[in-house]
């Protein structure tokens, strides 16, 4: 009998391995995605359609559909069947896995450090910090401009309000109540560009009244190190161990900020503990302040709410959060809830630094928020992060296993460490020429710390995790 097979991609089950017809369909598929042969937007056969067309049983094509479905590649669209949704990470054109020279992995960081790693091609992306972006909800975002532009009056159009929206004002001001138990007045918000800029923001004012160093927690957020540093701050490093920030050493360093990431502590994971918390209260209780970046606290998966510092002490609490980590960075949208004393100045730095955020993305913001969309989409997301959260730490446990795993109950990123006889830059920059690009703990630390990795996982599948552990196996090993 003559072999089977289809013209679609040209394919002949002869040419698969014994046993491994699902594999072999499942790769082929892959493949024609990535080569571009398979579009975003373009329509796979019915399963039924192709299993005759190749004389298989039709479970082996669901289950090939079925793993790119998991993996996020194509996703079912009811009548219009199953869709290509998203393309596999490759090695960019031109740039094969260990050909990408220099590394773009330095031991002293500058601020365009993470500019030069975006730039640089790799395979698979574990840059933490980023969600899945693959998932931002277009036809409900569209939906919602549609429904904003329809009832937009002709004088929205023009200059507003620098603290931002009433709309998204008031939409924030609900969801910090539903979601971080934080009672706040639609007045007292400032919509900022992200969480970066309401810490420029804040060095400002703070620098105006006399105040010139903010201390940071270490490890801590190099990213915010150098906003902080790039508005003329000293960053005096405060300690984190497994407690949390260690609030003895802040009294001792007589730093009269603070800023902090208490729900989930950026890069270890660790959530600041009671009596630490009630610590931190009392320091700013008598008059320090603290900077909160909430920064991803909505994504939780084993472990209950941890309620927000500013919920219980809104006198010395600037808190900060961004659509970033549950949208997209792009979208350039966050928020700031300051104390009254500082509510007037950063009101007027905004309205110096740019008159306002955009009005249209703001509105369509609050419309998803007030629609429940937003809501929809963090539980969507929580169950989709969570498979590839627990595809790292399977793949951790198998191909690294000597490395201490930190963080995993929460966020979009968990953070490995290793003993002190490896220096993480180097090996950043050797599993980057192999393809794999991820974050040596050390940038985030100005103190001696465990070398480590910083590892995202929310924008990869869980094939494309555990192939970028096992490289890093491989490069550690080599």
């Amino acid at each position: 009998m003559l072999n089977a097979g289809t013209d679609f991609l040209q394919l002949n089950p002869a040419d698969a391995p014994p046993g491994g017809l699902s594999d072999w369909l499942t790769e082929n598929l892959r493949a024609a995605i990535s080569d571009g042969r398979l579009p975003i937007g373009s329509r796979l056969p019915a399963t039924r359609l192709l299993a005759a067309e190749l004389r298989l049983s039709r479970g082996v094509v669901t289950e090939a559909y079925q793993r790119l479905t998991e993996d996020g590649h194509v996703a079912g669209r009811g009548r219009a069947g199953t869709v290509v949704v998203a393309v596999p990470v490759v090695a960019a054109m031109g740039v094969a896995a260990g050909e990408v020279t220099p590394p773009t992995v330095v031991p002293e960081p500058g601020l365009d450090v993470f500019d030069s790693l975006r730039a640089a091609p790799a395979r698979i992306d574990l840059t933490p910090g980023v969600p899945d972006l693959a998932a931002f909800p277009r036809a409900a975002w569209l939906r919602a401009e549609r429904a904003v532009l329809s009832d937009l009056e002709s004088s929205e159009f023009g200059y507003g309000d620098p603290s931002g929206t009433p709309a998204l004002r008031r939409a924030v001001a609900n969801w910090l109540a539903r979601n971080r138990g934080i009672a706040a007045d639609p007045d007292d918000l400032i919509v900022v560009a992200g969480v970066s800029q309401a810490i420029g923001l804040v060095a400002q004012v703070l620098k105006d009244r006399g105040i010139h160093e903010i201390a940071v927690e270490d490890p801590g957020s190099l990213g915010s190190r150098q906003h902080l540093q790039n508005w003329g701050m000293r960053t005096p490093p405060i300690p984190v161990d497994d407690g949390g920030l260690r609030v003895e050493l802040l009294r001792e360093s007589r730093a009269r900020a603070v800023m902090a990431t208490p729900a989930h502590h950026f890069p270890t994971g660790v959530v600041l503990e009671g009596e630490r918390r009630r610590e931190l209260i009392q320091w700013a209780a008598e008059g320090g302040l603290i900077i909160e970046d909430d920064y991803d606290a909505e994504h939780r998966y084993d472990r209950p709410p941890v309620p927000a510092l500013r919920a219980m002490l809104a006198d010395q609490v600037i808190y900060a959060g961004s659509v970033s980590k549950l949208l997209a960075p792009s979208l350039r949208i966050g928020w700031m809830l300051p104390p009254p004393q500082y509510k007037d100045a950063l009101i007027g730095m905004k309205r110096l630094a740019d008159l306002g955020n955009a009005a249209l993305p703001q509105l369509t913001l609050a419309h998803l928020m007030e629609s429940g969309e937003l809501e929809r989409q963090l539980r969507f997301l929580r169950r989709r992060h969570r498979t590839r959260r627990d595809a790292m730490v399977d793949a951790i446990s198998n191909y690294l296993p000597t490395a201490t795993v930190h963080g995993a109950a929460a966020g979009l990123h968990l953070t490995i460490t290793f003993d002190d006889t490896l220096n993480d830059v180097d090996l950043a920059a050797r599993a980057l020429q192999k393809g794999i690009k991820t974050h040596p703990l050390s940038w985030h630390c100005q103190l001696p710390h465990a070398p480590g990795l910083v590892l995202g996982y929310a924008a990869r599948t869980p094939t494309e995790i555990t192939e970028a552990i096992r490289t890093i196996a491989e490069v550690m090993g080599s």
